[in-house]
């Protein structure tokens, strides 16, 4: 059977993967050129150009309410090897470490862009600034991604915030790439499993709305577009072997499968500063699946006025499906829905 769809429907083809349970839909054609001389700008462009795209390729029918992806672009920098944009079920991340290790994967198996085997590193330009991978090749495969994130760094330590259905809640704010609010899980009456993922992702949103009035996040290179808590990270005991487990409530109630590469740069960053994690040290953190990445803090650093660390995280990506979607125009639903 052959079907070809009228020719004023819009196209545009995907390679899919997960990563450590994550979902990766990596675009590979039918959208405009994104104009811009930073991601940033090429961010806020995309805000205000791309939304319908947006939606019709991350919601239901075509997607889910915790459906992720990424756009692959030029880079914004000379010495860059590729840029990137990443998007949700509400907009636009800022940086996404399960998105670097998928669009490696993707992108050098799909031949997206060139590596050089004899030194397989991709310079990418994101949002929220430079970060450089790693692909670690097996005959020409990448079986796993390391990456050096963008300077992470603790906020705000200790912090309580006054929750509607918990009372007082305890959390530190630390920045891997995003904000988040770390949140001691188990002493929030929270048991960090599946069958608790309604109940999580409630208070996730709730703990979020309330540091987000309680306090101002400013990032120190004055970029006003990083200025956002981007979600809400519970840690607790591991089930496995794993140092500790982390599960992710970001943009509207989303759910990391993954450990979430900017929430464990951000953990390196508050174990750093507490004096129990070394430079030169790696902890593994799993995820709500048990899947695991692993985080180690390469070096020190200045943010403004601010310690900070540069974290190297380390996962892999499964590639999993090659999509070709189709926008009928007169779709009511064209834009996709999303339930939650």
């Amino acid at each position: 059977m052959s079907f070809e769809p009228p020719a004023h429907w819009a196209r545009v083809t995907t390679i899919d993967a997960h990563v450590a349970g994550e979902p990766l839909r990596v675009v590979t054609g039918g959208l405009p050129e994104i104009p811009g001389d930073t991601i940033l700008s090429r961010r806020r462009w995309a805000q205000e150009n791309l939304e319908p795209l947006r939606k019709a390729l991350m919601l239901e029918p075509r997607g889910h309410a915790d459906m992720y992806g990424c756009i692959p672009m030029p880079p914004a920098t000379s010495d860059g090897d590729v840029g990137v944009l990443f998007l949700h079920n509400e907009g636009y991340s800022t940086m996404c470490g399960h998105g670097i290790i998928g669009l490696v994967k993707v992108g050098v198996e799909a031949g997206l862009f060139e590596l050089d085997p004899e030194e397989p590193i991709v310079r990418i330009d994101t949002p929220a600034g430079r970060v450089t991978a790693t692909a670690q090749l097996e005959e020409g495969r990448v079986e796993r991604v390391s990456f050096e994130n963008v300077p992470s760094f603790l906020s705000h330590r200790e912090l309580v915030v006054s929750v509607p259905s918990q009372g007082e809640v305890r959390c530190d704010v630390a920045y891997g790439g995003a904000f988040y609010a770390y949140v001691d899980g188990p002493g929030a009456g929270l048991e960090l499993k599946p069958t608790s993922l309604e109940r999580i992702v409630s208070m996730g949103r709730e703990i979020k709305m309330a540091v987000s009035e309680a306090v101002s996040l400013v990032h120190p290179t004055g970029e006003d577009d990083l200025n956002f808590l981007y979600g809400t990270i519970f840690v607790g005991p591991a089930e496995g072997s794993a140092h500790s487990r982390n599960v992710c409530v970001f943009a509207d109630g989303e759910v990391d499968r993954s450990p979430t590469g900017t929430g464990v740069s951000g953990r390196a960053a508050i174990h750093h500063a507490r004096g129990d994690l070394s430079t030169g040290e790696s902890i593994t953190i799993e995820s709500l699946l048990g899947t695991t990445f692993d985080v180690e803090v390469v070096r020190t650093c200045e943010v403004g006025s601010l310690q900070g660390v540069i974290p190297l995280v380390t996962g892999e990506a499964h590639v999993t499906g090659r999509h070709e979607f189709l926008i009928d125009p007169e779709d009511p639903l064209s834009e996709g829905l999303f339930l939650r």
